[in-house]
C-alpha cells in the first residue's frame, strides 16, 4: 500500500501522488504500540515488562519482531539465558522464593 494523497485540515490544500512512508508506519499497530511503551520506558526491559505486563522473554521477542520487520538481522539468544531470566523476573515480582528460583535455575542449566 502506498500513499498517494496528502491534505491539510487547516487550509483544505490537497497534494496527489507518490509519497513515501517510513519503516515505523509501515509496522503493524500491535508492533508500533509495543515500540512507543519501548521508547516511553527509554528501552528498560524491566520497565517495558512493568507496563504491559509481560515477561522478559516476552518483550525480548517482540523486540525482535520489530527489529526484523524493519530488515535486520537479529541474532538470536541462548533459550536458557531467556529462561534464566524469566526465573529472575518471577522472583523479583515475589512469584517464587529464593528457594524455588535456585532449584529452577539448576534444573534449567542441565
Amino acid at each position: 500500500m502506498s500513499v498517494s494523497k496528502l491534505s491539510c485540515n487547516f487550509c483544505s490544500t490537497k497534494l496527489e501522488g507518490e509519497f513515501a512512508t517510513c519503516k515505523f508506519c509501515q509496522l503493524p499497530d500491535d508492533q508500533r504500540e509495543f515500540i512507543e511503551v519501548f521508547i516511553k520506558c527509554r528501552g528498560n526491559i524491566k520497565d517495558v515488562e512493568k507496563e504491559l505486563g509481560i515477561s522478559y522473554p516476552t518483550v525480548r521477542n517482540r523486540l525482535d519482531g520489530v527489529i526484523e520487520f524493519l530488515g535486520y538481522r537479529v541474532e538470536k539468544n541462548d533459550p536458557g539465558e531467556d529462561r534464566k531470566q524469566e526465573i529472575l523476573a518471577a522472583l523479583e515480582k515475589g512469584e517464587i522464593t529464593p528457594g524455588e528460583a535456585a532449584e529452577q535455575l539448576r534444573r534449567s542449566g542441565k
